[in-house]
């Protein structure tokens, strides 16, 4: 194997859909990955999303089946655990121990090792609860926050009222179906969530171990992934009126830009621009290129909450007119006017668009369960150290001979060398790391944050423009554990205080079109002239190549990628939806922190820095890695998402009762028994068997729907459960009680800050658990130019002169009791935003 990570094995225990995504990118990245499966083999492999997923996530993995309980195959096992570098597990709580798999054991023969547990709850009253995908999203509320509430999500956290009760629009200019209740995604939204934060784990104690040379105990779950969902969402404030916080955007009531076409295909607009979409589309032929200057009406629409209504006008009067001209003539004149504007088009599109194709997004294998098959390819591009997926996904226990061959050779060898104790004060994995950020929006910002969760010094470069945005919600998600240097890039006087700061940094980050970044002197070329060691890395809105110029944000990505497509229900006559838990920026963000923190390993092995770059597109190929067509295009059978948004098959889903919604959640032969042990009108021979359920679905879905609606979902679910039938009440209100929670503070879970902004603050925390260097948040969002001062002087300014870098207004000041920095009125916001406008 060859990749950054071409030094490490893998023993990859778990199944499902978080551990298998961790295994990949481990594997794609070059780790040799040895997938273990119990005896028998794995019942998910033919089960929902796994049945195509896991050929694209277990692939270029070796695979053997071991029987824990058995004498030699616990030898194997033992052997190839005491000379692995990584493992996987994501047994129950408590089963590890049982099997004599669990960290303290395994790092008494490996002090090395780095152990990773996923589970459903953590070891919380949760616990025994069934960790299916569907039961923890229904369990936690997050269905409920797809499409998010009509008061928008910051009004519900705070529990207040809808600011505007007698306004409401038509269910055509809203997102998702004509209903009320929760939704359901068609991306795994929970196992998403698990995975990102397992991986990012992963990553930051790959390189503790570099300073160390000890392994540790990593612990994530099911319920932190979707909290991780639930970040933007999930944040309350005490003032959340404080002006310029709230916005419209996270408000069910505010339609988001999507248009159907005379084709009958719906495209994506946004961020909203009706001065282009009225003014091209006002005659008979669509004109990329109209006389703005002859309308009144915005190119941008403001973020303040009371925009609702502005968004709702124009979205109406847009509606009729997008519907005018074909998807593809208005993705033309989107490129042509920089617009940022994408069709939703389904999966099977991407996984067959050349450009994709030609950049390795895609890949095309002769797989040995389908064929040849096209899937998801690479997700993050290294110049130095190249790692690109490999191999296809084994069949089961294809690889036994050679790797009891390896366990007997290895079984000979010296164990490893135990380390010295862990420090009596241990450091976060990635202490005494320094990062310049140069994001905008929230892809780039928010990998920083990740670096700065777990222990990175983060400097956030802003410009004095930059004071509105960071009062806002969606800033302040992705811009905490960071100091803030208010600085004009544009100024020549800035030119010395740049220089000083990259000389002393590890990484630079950001997601501007890199052109922009060519202009401010901040290129990859630039900069490593300063500092030739440099990890530089870019992440981008769409793809390089014909289309990285183009403006680009996650719901352009989440369009290419079939994200909309498949979260809306669209093959089965659901329109194009953008999620609020979607992981497009925000999986933009943490795949630049993978890669950052990869890159950091490799250089502090070799020495070497590098340029890495990632994308919005390939972050929204991941979460839709579940799925493979046919290189013609041709779809392959597998779930699909109703266009109500409520199932996938009849016994996987959500129903309304006479009181509440019921999500259940029946896989296996055993579990269908016990269901109709509680429900009779299901001794039918139509669902006598899998096969025949399968072949019925509709049928069965409407005996369960009038069944269910008869009594409240409490009562299904206490005879449901008590009958061992796996399902949840999906709850509308756990969010809001999330921040009280005992359980989740006690796991770091929830993180509290005062906001100088917005008085007390709220935010999801971490989503794992690092057991030798513990991580915590070091403190909340930042206030724009707050850090200026001490970062200057750390670069040895004087007082003085950093007073005359204030007075030239090449930097900005600010410290508690100064007035905040009005950027709009010391600099021409509008234009400067322009001009730096990122792509993702």
């Amino acid at each position: 194997m060859s990749g950054i990570l071409s030094d490490l094995r893998v023993l990859d225990l778990s199944r499902g859909i978080a551990g298998p995504m961790t295994g990949m990118m481990l594997g794609d990245h070059g780790a040799d990955v040895i997938r273990i499966e119990p005896p028998g083999g794995d019942w998910l492999e033919e089960v929902g999303r796994c049945r195509l997923g896991y050929r694209t996530w277990h692939r270029g993995k070796r695979s053997i089946a071991l029987d824990f309980t058995d004498d030699a195959d616990r030898e194997v096992f033992l052997a190839l655990a005491a000379h692995a570098d990584v493992l996987i597990e994501n047994y129950p709580v408590g089963t590890a121990r049982k099997l004599g798999v669990d960290y303290d054991r395994l790092s008494e023969i490996n002090p090395r090792l780095i152990h990773t547990s996923i589970d459903g709850y953590r070891d919380t009253s949760n616990r025994d609860r069934p960790a299916y995908d569907l039961l923890v999203a229904a369990r936690m509320g997050l269905q409920w926050e797809h499409r998010s509430w009509p008061e928008t999500s910051l009004y519900r956290m705070a529990k207040a009222p809808d600011p505007f009760p007698d306004f409401d629009v038509d269910w055509d200019l809203k997102q998702g179906p004509p209903r009320e209740g929760p939704l359901l995604a068609g991306v795994p939204t929970a196992s998403l969530g698990t995975f990102y934060g397992a991986i990012s784990a992963i990553c930051a104690a790959l390189i503790a171990r570099e300073n160390s040379g000890r392994g540790q105990h990593i612990q994530t779950s099911m319920m932190q992934g979707c909290a991780y969902a639930a970040q933007t969402v999930w944040q309350r404030a005490e003032d959340y009126e404080a002006p310029g916080f709230a916005t419209w955007i996270y408000g069910s009531k505010a339609p988001k830009g999507h248009f159907r076409c005379a084709d009958g295909r719906w495209i994506h607009q946004w961020v909203p621009n009706p001065r282009f979409m009225l003014g091209a589309s006002a005659g008979d032929t669509l004109n990329a290129t109209p006389d703005l200057s002859t309308r009144d009406d915005p190119d941008r629409l403001g973020t303040a909450i009371e925009e609702t209504f502005v968004v709702a006008y124009y979205n109406e009067q847009i509606a009729p007119q997008v519907a005018k001209f074909d998807s593809e003539e208005w993705v033309k004149a989107g490129a042509i006017a920089d617009i940022p504007l994408q069709i939703a088009r389904p999966p099977e599109e991407a996984l067959t668009d050349p450009l994709f194709m030609d950049y390795g997004a895609v890949r095309e294998v002769d797989d040995p369960v389908f064929g040849p098959v096209r899937q998801a390819g690479r997700f993050i591009e290294y110049t130095v150290s190249p790692s690109e997926p490999s191999g296809v996904a084994p069949l089961p226990n294809q690889h036994e001979e050679e790797i009891r061959a390896e366990a007997a050779q290895l079984a000979s060898k010296p164990r490893p060398v135990p380390a010295s104790a862990a420090p009596a004060a241990a450091k976060p994995p990635l202490d005494g790391v320094r990062v310049i950020d140069f994001g905008l929006a929230l892809a780039g910002p928010y990998g920083t944050q990740t670096l700065g969760d777990l222990g990175a010094d983060v400097i956030k470069v802003g410009a004095f423009h930059d004071a509105y945005w960071h009062r806002n919600h969606i800033a302040m998600c992705c811009n905490r554990s960071k100091r803030s240097l208010c600085i004009d890039l544009k100024h020549p006087g800035s030119r010395e205080v740049l220089h000083r700061l990259v000389a002393g940094a590890d990484i630079v980050q950001h997601n501007m079109r890199y052109e922009a970044a060519e202009r401010l002197g901040i290129d990859y070329e630039s900069l490593r002239a300063v500092r030739p060691d440099l990890i530089y890395c870019h992440t981008l809105g769409f793809l390089p190549g014909p289309d990285e110029k183009l403006p680009g944000n996650e719901q352009t990505g989440a369009c290419q990628a079939g994200v909309e497509y498949e979260d809306g229900g669209m093959a089965r006559g659901g329109k194009p939806i953008w999620t609020m838990t979607q992981y497009g920026d925000t999986g933009n963000g943490l795949l630049s922190a993978i890669g950052m923190m990869n890159a950091l390993r490799h250089r502090m092995r070799t020495g070497e820095g590098q340029f890495l770059r990632t994308s919005i597109v390939n972050a929204q190929m991941l979460n839709m890695s579940h799925v493979m067509a046919r290189p013609d295009g041709e779809a392959m059978d597998r779930w699909l998402l109703d266009g109500m948004q409520m199932y996938f098959t009849a016994l996987y889903g959500l129903y309304p009762t006479a009181d509440g919604w019921l999500a259940l959640a029946v896989l296996t032969e055993d579990q269908w028994r016990r269901l109709a042990g509680v429900l009779p009108d299901l001794a039918n021979e139509q669902f006598a068997d899998a096969d025949k359920r399968k072949a019925s679905d509709d049928a069965l879905r409407a005996v369960l729907e009038a069944t269910f609606a008869t009594r409240p979902a409490a009562e299904w679910f206490a005879l449901l459960d008590k009958a061992g039938v796996p399902c949840e009440v999906s709850d509308p209100t756990y969010g809001q009680n999330f921040h009280d929670d005992p359980e989740i503070e006690a796991m770091g879970l929830t993180a509290r800050f005062h906001s100088p902004i917005v008085g007390r603050f709220d935010q999801v925390g971490l989503s794992y658990a690092l057991s030798d260097t513990p991580v915590h948040i070091p403190h909340g969002p930042i206030v724009l130019g707050e850090g200026s001062e001490a970062i200057l002087g750390q670069l040895d300014y004087t007082g003085a002169e950093i007073e005359a870098l204030a007075a030239d207004k090449v930097v900005g000041l600010w410290s508690p009791g100064m007035p905040m920095l009005e950027g709009r009125r010391l600099l021409g916001a509008g234009k400067a935003a322009k001009e730096n406008e990122g792509a993702g």
